[in-house]
């Protein structure tokens, strides 16, 4: 499949494996199988996965990268494992005005009211890609086709924590404020990373994510109730 996958060494403690170039649930799947396999492996101290590739960061005195290599290469030729329990998060996302002040624009832009799209964004179901960017930021894929949308020709200085975001064939969940040019169409109660809570990321690779529409009031109730020091929502097993 075009040269893939791809074994390249980054300088001397780290491999890269290229599974494809594009953005698929198959790829992704692929590169989250091979990171759990790897998982536990000795001389391997980082494991870090994104859409498409996987950076193992390795010891040399311990590993070598040629043996890493031939072990990468044997776990992929290995027959694929039994489907395995994911995690499904259902967000509740309040939608426009203050909390998505992009929204009406880009409903505009596709010839759609704001209620489509919300209709649109709320009732498909993501897979979580990769995290990263900033800490616990999570890209989603599965964004249906009605909404893909450049990216902001101006991009913003700051968009909120907890911001949900399309940028492209993607819709994101921000998990600190920071300068975005995605458009920003709302934003959800939940901390998707807090360092101080005992498990600070909330998403990761391989989840399924689902969003509820809430109302203002709603959000404001949940506000309060995510500020709590032992917060953390428990998913369910799809």
């Amino acid at each position: 499949m075009n040269g893939y996958p791809r074994l390249i060494a980054v300088g001397e403690q780290a491999l890269l494996v290229e599974f494809g170039d594009s953005i698929d649930d198959q790829l992704n799947a692929r590169v989250l199988a091979l990171a759990a396999a790897l998982n536990g492996t000795t001389g391997v101290s980082e494991i870090i996965p994104t859409y498409r590739s996987l950076t193992v960061v390795f010891d040399p005195l311990m590993l070598t990268c040629s043996e890493l290599c031939g072990r990468v290469t044997l776990l992929m030729n290995q027959p694929p494992a039994m489907h395995s329990v994911r995690r499904r998060w259902r967000v509740p996302v309040c939608y426009g005005g203050d909390y998505g002040e992009d929204l009406s624009a880009l409903a505009q832009g596709h010839g759609l009211s704001q209620e489509q799209v919300i209709d649109l964004h709320s009732t498909a179901r993501y897979r979580v890609y990769m995290v990263g960017f900033m800490p616990g930021f999570a890209y989603l894929g599965g964004l249906p086709e009605m909404l893909h949308t450049p990216r902001r020709a101006s991009p913003r200085a700051m968009t909120p924590a907890s911001s949900i975001n399309i940028g492209g064939q993607q819709t994101a969940i921000s998990s600190v404020a920071g300068p975005s040019g995605w458009h920003l169409i709302g934003r959800t109660p939940w901390r998707t990373f807090d360092a101080l809570r005992q498990r600070p990321f909330l998403f990761q690779a391989g989840d399924e994510v689902c969003f509820m529409p809430i109302t203002a009031h709603e959000f404001s109730r949940l506000d309060d109730e995510c500020r709590a020091a032992d917060w953390y929502p428990e998913p369910e097993m799809a």
